[in-house]
């Protein structure tokens, strides 16, 4: 599809969400959406005709990318069968959706619990451990995000939690793994994870295994930094939850459904949870859709004995058909595979390569279609570019930063002081290769910031 440049039309879109859209995460005052025109594959366009590629894949969910045909086919269909129906029947699709997840799980996680999203999936992966554990207490990473209802952002470790967070919601945080920015002094991985399982069952001790219903964490974090976890750290988590029967609860909303080069990142560990959360990708993003994944023990706590909660939406048919198109797609076309392998054959190396260029690339980590930059003042010291949670005029590299690849045509990830690389799993490897060479030419921006 050809952008086709309509300013007016354009100014009335933004005139319309400024005086009635009231913006998540932020001051409304303080920001000036783009308005954006269409989309379509790996990029959208604004209303001036100006085409981006997205490197954010939205909020890192349209990972079929935009538009898809069948997908869009799919709700069109669904749509002309029937719109929606109560949750309480069997309906066609959302008995496939949940076959096809299933398939496609780690273990035994076979009974589908769908949400209208990641964080009421969050939501109700707690609620269901507590039930089933009797255990009041939930521990969670600092580097995290779990989402921003109530209960999913106490969960979560980062600044979006402090303004909700009462201190009343059972929750205790705790350091995961990171060997950029050892909490924990070590030196190698090995020490990393040995240090950080340590200090985690340190932490239940001291908290009372008794009292701890469930250890949830990011298989791979996603906005607090796509750390990728050390080779053995999951397992350790599996072997406490057992120790001291413990739910362990992976959140795969960001990581789920072909983003690492698997369906889930979970097999990149050879780890099964008690519960597994998804959204984003489970449909590409097109309608709204989450779920929990729940083991053979836990729905057997509630084959006799109700299960307290329910959406009225929990498993919408557009958003089920959208979900079986997706992962129709997903396997027709091989794009947990084209993920995979252009993460390693060129995302890995070409990031690598812009690391050895740049001065303000600290550090490049990642798997698949989910890649972070680390950038810092200083290699040696580690200083972040921007200071954590930095906001205004501590923010000013990472903005001119931002700007540098908007105006270079590519629409980036930013947060705090990193950029991630999370395109569309289906992206080709000319357009990967168009992004990065911006991407390049933006960090020139970052540099001027080093010294």
């Amino acid at each position: 599809m050809t952008p086709q440049p309509n300013p007016e039309a354009g100014a009335a879109v933004k005139a319309a969400d400024r005086d009635h859209v009231f913006h998540s995460w932020s001051a409304q005052e303080l920001i000036d959406p783009l308005a954006v025109a269409g989309a379509e594959g790996s990029y959208f366009w604004d209303y001036d005709g100006r085409r981006y590629l997205d490197f954010s894949s939205g909020l890192v969910y349209t990972n079929v990318g935009y538009q898809h045909p069948k997908i869009v086919a799919a709700i069109q269909e669904q749509a002309a069968r029937m719109t929606t129906f109560a949750p309480a029947f069997a309906v066609e699709a959302r008995s496939e959706a949940a076959r096809l997840i299933a398939e496609r799980t780690p273990g035994d996680l076979d009974k589908i619990f769908f949400t209208n999203g990641g964080a009421d999936a969050v939501e109700h992966a707690i609620r269901m451990a507590r039930l089933h554990t009797g255990r009041p207490k939930v521990l969670s990473a600092y580097r995290s995000y779990h989402g921003g209802t109530q209960q999913a952002v106490n969960i979560t470790g980062d600044p979006r939690r402090w303004a909700s967070d009462s201190g009343t919601a059972g929750v205790v945080h705790f350091w995961a793994p990171y060997l950029y920015r050892s909490r924990f002094y070590a030196e190698t991985e090995e020490q990393e994870c040995a240090r950080a399982l340590e200090h985690l069952e340190t932490t239940i001790a001291f908290e009372g295994p008794s009292t701890v219903a469930a250890i949830i964490l990011e298989t791979i974090p996603g906005t607090a930094g796509i750390m990728v976890p050390p080779p053995g750290y999951l397992a350790g988590v599996r072997e406490l939850c057992d120790k001291y029967g413990i739910v362990f609860v992976l959140d795969e909303v960001m990581a789920g459904f072909g983003r690492t080069g698997e369906w889930f990142a979970a097999d990149l560990f050879d780890v099964t949870p008690d519960l597994l959360t998804f959204a984003k990708g489970v449909n590409s993003g097109y309608v709204p859709l989450g779920g929990v994944a729940i083991s053979g023990a836990i729905a057997e706590t509630f084959g006799k004995r109700p299960y307290p909660g329910g959406l009225t939406y929990s498993g919408h048919p557009l958003a089920c058909a959208a979900a079986v198109a997706t992962i129709g797609v997903m396997a027709e076309e091989g794009v947990v595979e084209n993920a995979a392998r252009l993460g390693e054959s060129v995302v890995g190396p070409e990031l690598r390569a812009l690391a050895e260029r740049h001065p303000s690339v600290g550090e490049v980590r990642g798997v698949g279609m989910f890649w972070a930059l680390e950038l810092v003042r200083d290699r040696e010291t580690r200083e972040p570019l921007v200071p954590y949670n930095a906001a205004g005029e501590a923010n000013a590299p990472m903005a001119a930063f931002a700007a540098a690849a908007k105006k270079g045509g590519l629409w980036p990830f930013v947060n705090m002081n990193r950029t991630h690389v999370v395109p569309p799993c289906n992206i080709g490897e000319a357009e990967l290769k168009e992004g990065l060479a911006v991407l390049d030419a933006a960090l020139s921006v970052a540099d001027e910031y080093t010294g």
